[in-house]
């Protein structure tokens, strides 16, 4: 270099130079909707360091995580065990992605995953939840011979091309068309769901079995009657796990809620991936790869350039050694249930609290129309300019004035969705409760800063920006 300046790339020293850019540079080259978002709510906020549920700032204020990354950070942030991998794997200088070779790491991941689904048999590694979904949906077409996929009206898959054909929101669908030819089941309708089997074009049928739009669970007995009339039909049952598995609902598999239920497809990742490195992964029946991978010409006929890299693969062996070695699944639904019953109870005091529904640490917050004239009013106004302004009015003050992080549900949901970290305990019970009952307590009271932030989200509303 001919500026006098040390050569080389260091990134303590970029972060230290241009560290409080953030805003800016995103608003400059990235989605420039996202930090005006984060002005207008208040989330603009800048960290410095985390670990496990927590986050603190420049001025040492800690900050509750109650949205793990969209579920990612299942083990919170930095967990010691999935930081020595990293460590360890980068340390090995091993030769990874050379394409032609068959290393360990891969298959002893597979191993350890299919452990938990003992009735499926080989997997497929990506990089991503819509990745994993998209694998599934391709292997459901091709080894049924049938190009349609039946998926629920309200799911949330993805936003890549195939999976964004089975989303459930039309919010996310507007302007990418046109889209794969398939179809939306009413969550539960086993009327409808045999009817469109009927016209004998289905592959597949995707869902979730605890939609993450609105924290709706599968009714009971619903997966197994759906597997059945697949089957009866030729075709395949998809579960998509990307949010709910890795122990998320107290079971390490959602659809393990259910007996007798053995999806034909499993998609899983967020949370397989310690929050470090992307990973997704597709776990099926042995009928179905050999259908896919049926001659050694197809051998790559579904690869991913960046699957099975040994950073990933580390990270998830050690993700579920960690799930056994500290018993997470056990964790999570003792922690989930007693949190869930704590809100529940509050809803006979609330009036504009109408449900709290869930499994284990993955937990759905209602809000409906109250009773009393003078809210009835004023949730009427919010109402009519967008339906869940109510919901963002109780997720800004939970961060603004208790620094606790959570998130609304879903575009036009009155429902707020808590998805923390596994690792959390009575500590963060106790604090997001003693929270939450505070801004419903100003709700209610017709607390000024709640409703005036209201006003704000209103007028935001009406302008349509």
């Amino acid at each position: 270099m001919t500026d006098g300046r040390t050569p080389g790339f260091d990134l303590g020293r970029l972060l230290a130079e241009r560290g409080g850019e953030g805003y800016e540079l995103h608003a400059r080259y990235l989605n420039h909707q996202l930090p005006r978002m984060l002005h207008t709510i208040g989330f603009d906020k800048v960290y410095e360091r985390a670990e496990g549920a927590y986050f603190w700032d420049a001025d040492g204020q800690d900050y509750l995580d109650m949205l793990a990354g969209f579920g990612v950070m299942g083990l919170g942030r930095h967990h010691p065990v999935v930081r020595k991998a990293l460590h360890d794997v980068l340390d090995a200088s091993l030769a990874d992605l050379t394409r032609f070779d068959c290393p360990p790491l891969p298959g002893l991941l597979a191993e350890k995953l299919l452990a938990y689904a003992p009735h499926l048999d080989r997997v497929f590694f990506g990089n991503s939840g819509t990745e994993a979904v998209e694998t599934a949906l391709k292997f459901a077409r091709r080894a049924t011979g049938r190009s349609r996929v039946l998926y629920c009206t309200h799911a949330f898959h993805g936003l890549t091309t195939g999976s964004l054909s089975v989303n459930g929101e039309d919010g996310f669908r507007d302007g990418f068309g046109p889209l794969l030819p398939d179809t939306a089941v009413p969550l539960g309708d086993l009327a409808v769901l045999e009817r469109e089997l009927k016209r004998g074009d289905v592959a597949g049928f995707v869902v979730e079995p605890i939609q993450g739009k609105g924290v709706h669970a599968a009714p009971p007995g619903f997966l197994r009657a759906a597997q059945e009339l697949l089957h009866r039909h030729k075709a395949l049952l998809i579960a998509d796990e990307v949010q709910t598995g890795i122990g998320r609902t107290g079971d390490f598999f959602a659809y393990q809620h259910e007996s007798g239920v053995e999806p034909d497809l499993v998609c899983v990742a967020k949370a397989l991936s310690g929050g470090y490195v992307p990973v997704g992964a597709t776990l099926g029946k042995d009928w179905i790869f050999k259908k896919v991978y049926s001659s050694m010409d197809r051998v790559l006929v579904h690869s991913a350039s960046f699957g099975s890299n040994a950073q990933a693969m580390a990270a998830g062996l050690a993700v579920l050694s960690v799930m056994e070695d500290e018993n997470i699944v056990a964790r999570a639904r003792e922690t989930g249930n007693g949190l869930r019953n704590r809100l529940a109870a509050l809803v006979d005091k609330y009036e504009l609290l109408q449900e709290v529904r869930g499994r284990g640490l993955m937990i759905g917050i209602e809000f409906g129309r109250p009773k009393s004239m003078a809210l009835r009013t004023r949730w009427a106004m919010l109402q009519a300019a967008r339906k869940g302004l109510f919901a963002q009015m109780v997720v800004a003050p939970l961060m603004q004035r208790h620094r606790i992080l959570t998130q609304v549900s879903g575009d036009h949901l009155e429902v707020i969705k808590l998805i923390p970290p596994l690792i959390i305990g009575e500590r963060e019970a106790d604090r997001f409760v003693d929270a939450f009952t505070a801004v419903m307590d100003d709700a209610h009271n017709g607390g000024g800063l709640m409703w005036e932030f209201g006003r704000t989200l209103v007028k935001q509303a009406v302008a349509g920006h």
